[in-house]
C-alpha cells in the first residue's frame, strides 16, 4: 500500500514468476450495489490520463450489498480503462436521436459499467504483461466506436497511432 498523496497508485507490487520479476502500479476503484447490471465506476480526468509506463493497472472491485456474496475484481491495464471511459461516455453523449442539450456531462464525469469489463474479471495474469502486450478484452463494438468520428479516442491515447485488434 502506498502513502496518501502518491498520485495514480494505491498499491505498488513486485510480482515474480520463474521468468519474470516486475514492479507494477495498481490503482483500486470500488463500486457497491445490489444489481451487477447497473453497477459502474466513476472515472475522473486523472483516472483517464495516459499511461506513464507499461506497468500501470486498475483493479475495479465490485462490492455487493449482500456481504455473503463474493466481491468481484476486474484487472484492467490503464490504457484499456481510459479507452473504456472515453468510448462509453462519448457514445452516450453523442448518441444519434437524443435531443440536443439533453446530455451535456463532460468526459471527466464518465462512468465505466461493469458490463464493459466482464472479460477482465479475475485476469490477474495481465499484471505479468506490459500494457502493449495485454489482450484488449473490451466489448467488440467499442472497437467500432473508437473508429467512429463522433466517438474516437482521447487526445494522447496510445491507440491513436494504431488501434489494436480485439
Amino acid at each position: 500500500m502506498t502513502r496518501d498523496g502518491l498520485e495514480r497508485t494505491d498499491i505498488l507490487a513486485v510480482l515474480s514468476d520463474p521468468q519474470n520479476r516486475r514492479l507494477v502500479e495498481i490503482q483500486v476503484k470500488t463500486a457497491r450495489g445490489a444489481n451487477w447490471h447497473k453497477l459502474n465506476w466513476p472515472l475522473g480526468k486523472k483516472s483517464q490520463a495516459p499511461s506513464q509506463h507499461q506497468r500501470e493497472y486498475f483493479v475495479m472491485v465490485a462490492v455487493p450489498l449482500d456481504l455473503t456474496v463474493s466481491l468481484r475484481c476486474f484487472v484492467v491495464p490503464r490504457t484499456h480503462i481510459a479507452a473504456a471511459a472515453w468510448i462509453g461516455h462519448m457514445a452516450w453523449l453523442t448518441e444519434p436521436g437524443v435531443e440536443s442539450g439533453k446530455r451535456n456531462a463532460p468526459v471527466e464525469q464518465s462512468r465505466v459499467p461493469l458490463a464493459s469489463l466482464v472479460q477482465y474479471e479475475n485476469r490477474w495474469d495481465l499484471l505479468l504483461q506490459d500494457e502493449a502486450e495485454a489482450p484488449v478484452l473490451l466489448p467488440a463494438h467499442y472497437r467500432d466506436l473508437a473508429q467512429d468520428p463522433r466517438v474516437g479516442l482521447p487526445e494522447g491515447h496510445a491507440w491513436q497511432s494504431e488501434l489494436p485488434l480485439w
